[in-house]
């Protein structure tokens, strides 16, 4: 796979997703109960959320705000990485001994669980396959959504499901934890795609009725887009909870800044730089 233009580089991935909390306390202890994660940064107002090794999560008090509608362009959910299928495994028993309501998908590229957070924000939590075990083609990936074999995740962290006695006492996130992607609420899936391919350099690699998944350097998707409840919404005129940005990391912002340069709401600096797509998603691209 290759990008159709130098905008940024292949190994560009998805950073830190911020939201904005009615809620902060609650959200805070959700997402640390969830997924145990630690604080790394707390000022009152905003709280970052991570591993040791990186953070993930920033949730800014909002309580002021309404809640957002379910056609309101916006986040679809926030997508969890864990670094093995054994780690999934250990991270579902976990979320069952919660008694949290789960949803699943095989994808093929990858076996995921589903959930919302206390004030509706979407979550997934998966583990890949080897990517030599996709199957490409006519440079696009076959994917699908399948029934999960949950009990074969759970046995792969030494886990027997006939039990299905929870995660130990000592469960914490393994620092190899990351935001494996994140899927958008749009317009126009296919208008959408087309924004983050010319303005992002993404690939175009699936499709779906309504649904477009973006990548860099032949990544099964790091953006998804989906138009499913939002079809034909433009940019919202108020604001709401929810999304308030999504970061990218990259090594090289040179190409991004040459491509951008002089476009209108495009936000510039030493080590970054800031756009909203269509619908009013905040984008911010951060060299490191």
């Amino acid at each position: 796979m290759t990008t159709l233009s130098p905008i940024l580089p292949a190994t560009t991935e998805v950073g830190t997703v911020t939201l904005l909390a009615r809620n902060l306390p609650t959200l805070t202890h959700f997402y640390r109960s969830l997924l145990g994660l630690i604080v790394l940064q707390d000022n009152g107002t905003e709280i970052t959320l991570g591993t040791t090794s990186r953070p993930l999560l920033t949730l800014q008090a909002a309580p002021d705000l309404p809640a957002p509608l379910p056609n309101r362009p916006g986040l679809y959910h926030t997508a969890f990485l864990q670094p093995t299928r054994a780690d999934l495994g250990r991270w579902l028993a976990h979320a069952a001994r919660l008694g949290l309501q789960i949803g699943s998908g095989d994808h093929l590229v990858s076996e995921a669980f589903y959930l919302n957070d206390p004030e509706g924000n979407g979550i997934e939590v998966y583990a890949d396959r080897p990517r030599n075990t996709w199957i490409w083609e006519n440079g696009q990936v076959k994917m699908d959504t399948l029934s999960v074999d949950a009990a074969a995740v759970l046995r792969e962290a030494g886990i027997d499901p006939s039990t299905f006695s929870g995660a130990p006492d000592d469960y914490r996130a393994s620092d190899g934890l990351s935001i494996g992607h994140v899927h958008l609420k749009v317009g126009s899936a296919a208008q959408a795609a087309q924004f983050y391919r010319d303005t992002l350099g993404l690939d175009l690699v699936s499709n779906f009725p309504g649904a477009a998944f973006m990548s860099w350097g032949g990544y099964h998707h790091h953006v998804g887009l989906n138009e499913w409840h939002t079809r034909g919404q433009g940019k919202p005129g108020t604001p709401a909870t929810g999304l308030r940005s999504v970061e990218f990391i990259t090594a090289d912002l040179n190409g991004l800044g040459e491509h951008l340069k002089g476009q209108p709401g495009v936000t510039t600096t030493a080590d970054a730089i800031s756009l909203q797509d269509p619908w009013g998603n905040h984008i911010t691209v951060r060299q490191a």
